[in-house]
């Protein structure tokens, strides 16, 4: 059995766990909203038409924050048509997704839902097809108190108090070809950092979001923070990093290593912007709002799931309803480890999506809701990664890929709570054969009181949880841990994301 050897040091501290690292992304495609976090039919909802059991699974996953209303779907969307009486909101074609949005749940509803599931609000405003203006309307409503037309307007639907969103996207993925409104680089950077100053004339202290790249292998990737950077620098707090990882023609191997690709994109963008701040000898620190990532097999949905048509744009349409396996739940907690390895600058993030379409929790109409495999590492992660994230060495074998060259085995980070005296391990054994046992010391705390630990794992490591059978695949105990003499050891199974828990004194 192949032995690999984890150090890590509370006294190195790699930066603080932002809370806002757990958070999702709501967008108006597929059965996200309608027949996912809301269905007024279903013997569970509640008077707003939302899912209590669909809510129950999002409290347990531990969302701190949510994306809304989009992703591709805000490049085209008129935020007045989500706001008023219901019976009064206009249906639209969609083109992002070609699909018609009923707007019958709206900002109004969405808010509410958020604070029944005690999440945090971030909205993206239309810098695709609209523009400074439409944003400040938007920013007027959603948080003046009173004394202006867009206030009282929001205070006669329903609400008086502000929303106070602190958080803004500028946009979505401006860099894509397929956005509406793409613009280059030079175009939306100047745009953006003129809606970021017009919005910090109403509220300095909001914290905007410009767009990065959709993907690090965008061909302008680099060039286009560089240059967005130079015209908005010092109007954002951060810019924006987006990147969907597949299993590609039975490529297990180079699948599993997609950290490495995370890794090395945030690294590139921290250069970038670091390069900008000295060129423009800038105190202010921007960093990085991941806000989407995710596994998604986007080739199949090309190939087949697409909508076309002019005469065809149905409601919430079966979209993107990837079915996760075991494999897919470790690539997922794998790349958590690689948020949590940059905690000093990824302060935000948000896994794409919640409900339903490439999400850790589905829904059947009229029936249950259920737990995917990549529910799991994302729960445990978000309850267990507090206080700071320190820097974690790891030294195991090492095997070949076909996309990312010689990788390691073993990927893991390590996170310490000095109040609650507590010390959590996430690992991943990518190996496809091996079992390996993990050794690691101890002997920085003055004594370890207890420890448990648990793993995600099968012997098929594509196995999904299903509407027929929803509990195929779940967390286990992992009784191999050892701690004695200011060690610790456990054994790590082939293809596994593993938590270890770590009380202290």
């Amino acid at each position: 059995m192949p032995t690999a050897r984890l150090m890590f040091d509370p006294r190195l501290p790699i930066g603080a766990v932002n809370r806002r690292l757990f958070g999702s992304f709501v967008e108006h495609l597929g059965r996200s909203v309608y027949d996912g976090i809301y269905e007024p039919t279903h013997p569970t909802a509640d008077a707003d038409g939302f899912r209590e059991d669909v809510r129950d699974l999002v409290r347990e996953l531990g969302v701190s924050a949510i994306r809304y209303p989009g992703g591709n779907f805000v490049s085209g969307f008129r935020w007045e048509d989500s706001v008023g009486p219901r019976e009064q909101r206009p249906e639209r074609i969609d083109l992002a997704w070609h699909s018609t949005e009923t707007n019958e749940v709206g900002l109004h509803e969405f808010q509410r839902w958020l604070e029944s599931i005690d999440s945090e609000l971030v909205l993206a405003v239309n810098l695709g097809t609209r523009g400074t203006l439409e944003a400040l309307d938007l920013l007027e409503y959603a948080n003046l108190p009173g004394g202006s037309a867009r206030a009282l307007e929001r205070a006669s639907n329903g609400r008086s108090a502000p929303f106070d969103v602190r958080m803004w996207c500028l946009g979505n993925e401006m860099d894509g070809p397929w956005q509406l409104g793409h613009r280059s680089a030079d175009d939306y950077g100047k745009l953006a950092a003129q809606t970021a100053r017009a919005m910090r004339m109403f509220d300095p202290s909001l914290e905007l979001v410009v767009c990065g790249s959709s993907s690090r292998h965008m061909s302008t990737f680099g060039e286009w923070e560089r240059v967005v950077l130079s015209h908005s620098y010092d109007d954002v707090d951060y810019i924006s990093c987006h990147a969907y990882y597949e299993e590609k023609n039975g490529d297990a191997a180079s699948f599993l290593a997609s950290a490495v690709d995370m890794d090395a994109f945030i690294e590139q963008v921290v250069t970038t912007i670091d390069h900008v701040k000295a060129v423009k000898r800038s105190d202010h620190v921007v960093n990085i709002s991941f806000d989407e990532w995710n596994v998604w097999y986007n080739e199949r949905f090309e190939k087949i799931d697409k909508i076309t048509g002019v005469d065809n744009w149905p409601v919430a349409p079966r979209l993107l309803e990837d079915a996760y396996s075991v494999l897919d739940a470790v690539v997922v907690g794998n790349l958590l480890i690689s948020l949590l390895r940059r905690a000093d600058r990824v302060t935000s993030a948000s896994l794409a999506q919640l409900v339903n379409v490439i999400a850790p929790i589905m829904t059947e109409p009229g029936g249950i809701a259920w737990k995917q495999t990549t529910f799991f590492p994302f729960a445990l992660t978000s309850a267990l990664a507090v206080g700071e994230a320190v820097t974690t060495r790891v030294e195991s074998d090492t095997y070949d890929t076909a996309v990312y060259g010689t990788v390691p085995t073993i990927d893991a980070i390590t996170t310490h709570d000095a109040e609650a005296g507590t010390v959590s391990i996430f690992v991943v054994n990518r190996s496809q054969t091996d079992t390996t046992t993990l050794e690691f010391d101890l002997s920085s705390f003055s004594g370890v009181i207890s420890g448990d630990a648990q793993t995600l794992a099968d012997d098929d490591i594509y196995a999904v949880n299903t509407l027929a059978e929803p509990e195929r695949v779940s967390m286990r105990a992992n009784t191999s841990l050892a701690l004695a003499d200011g060690a610790g050891s456990i054994e790590l199974p082939p293809v596994s994301w593993t938590v270890i828990t770590l009380r202290t004194r």
